[in-house]
């Protein structure tokens, strides 16, 4: 049986006990993970030996046995484990130069979060609730279902005072795929617009951060003049917050409907190889780069294109997608000018919109890619 890990995520509703719970467990976390990031960085620094997670594990049986940490007993312990392994990774990611040193975790941080493991069916629904180690039963909101076997569950305390879980889901490939509609499209992204398509069809950027962003300021001015860990610094924070969170919701919420709508109705998809880090370091575009999140677009495509039987082709970084006349090839340098956003071919005469027939380049050059 061919299997396909997804994750689900859920809003929930704990009472004040559970809050705490929650806040304990993630104080927890964060204490086990600081605590052993401290201990290999000093083993190395001295004996330049390194420790790794199985080493750490037998560590945190004894740290708990102690007087002054034994209270690391009331937490779950699954979870604990879990910090071990995050830390591990993070030595794993820095060794294969895929990442910086790990860095200590804050209490400030804006999301604030812990895993815990599906061990002997211990996370399970009931009703409008969810069974989870140390918390009990918690209130849930479930909008979606799912047949699968539930693998972990991350908790998360958000900045604005909200609380969810995400269940990775271990599940049959064969009941997740969806039939597509078998066409094939190119695209073609960009900032006015946030694509267009080789059909000639142009979606509209709905640039969350540029609409919200007067809010925004108003609300970070307020945030200024509060007394610093004063109550209404706290209330104001958390206002801040739900503003960021708003601008995340729509952007994400927009970005999932185009992706699931493409992956539908195609069965080819071919898109630009952008190298965003790179884009985001022009201080004159940056912002407008990270409001329109191109990259978590394309990851959606690619992921979901698994479900719906679909393929994502890529074209090289630098193809002259916008200079190629679609219809006779010829290459036209002039429109480099990014300010020129129609012109007609001096060969063939062929009137063009640039996005358009950049977008229907990019599908010829994937297409013809892929039967090299």
């Amino acid at each position: 049986m061919e299997t396909y890990i997804i994750g689900y995520k859920y809003r929930i509703y704990p009472n004040k006990i559970q809050e705490n719970s929650i806040n304990r467990i993630i104080g927890s976390c964060r204490f086990v993970y600081n605590h052993f990031l401290s201990v290999r960085r000093d083993q190395w620094n001295v004996n330049h030996k390194s420790i790794n997670y199985t080493k750490t594990s037998s560590m945190l049986t004894e740290l708990k046995r102690r007087d002054e940490t034994k209270w690391l007993k009331e937490s779950d312990s699954m979870a604990l484990q879990e910090s071990l392994k995050n830390l591990d990774m993070a030595y794993k990611n820095f060794f294969k130069k895929r990442a910086k040193y790990p860095r200590f975790k804050s209490k400030h941080n804006r999301l604030q979060s812990y895993r815990t493991r599906n061990q002997n069916n211990c996370i399970y629904f009931k009703d409008n609730t969810i069974k989870l180690p140390k918390l009990g039963f918690v209130k849930i909101k479930k909008h979606r279902d799912f047949n699968g076997r539930i693998l972990n569950a991350t908790i998360s305390h958000t900045a604005s005072d909200k609380y969810f879980i995400s269940l990775c889901v271990e599940q049959d490939i064969k009941n997740l795929k969806h039939p597509n509609n078998g066409n094939q499209i190119g695209i073609d992204v960009g900032l006015k617009a946030f694509y267009s398509d080789s059909n000639g069809n142009i979606v509209t950027n709905p640039r969350p951060l540029h609409k919200l962003e007067k809010n925004l300021g108003r609300e970070q001015r307020k945030l200024s003049r509060k007394m610093p860990r004063s109550s209404n610094h706290d209330k104001q924070r958390k206002r801040v917050a739900s503003v960021y969170e708003k601008i995340t919701n729509i952007r994400k919420d927009f970005l999932h409907k185009v992706s699931t709508k493409l992956v539908r109705e195609n069965q080819t998809i071919a898109i630009e190889t952008l190298k965003v880090n790179s884009m985001m370091k022009n201080h004159k575009l940056s912002k407008s780069i990270s409001d329109v999140s191109w990259s978590d677009f394309f990851r959606m495509l690619e992921y979901k294109s698994k479900l719906y039987g679909s393929e994502v082709l890529k074209v090289p970084t630098f193809y002259a997608s916008s200079q190629i006349c679609n219809d006779c090839g010829y290459k036209n340098i002039k429109v480099k000018d990014l300010s020129i956003r129609e012109w007609t071919c001096p060969k063939c005469g062929m009137k063009h919109d640039r996005d358009v027939n950049a977008a229907k380049n990019i599908l010829a050059k994937a297409l013809e890619k892929k039967v090299v």
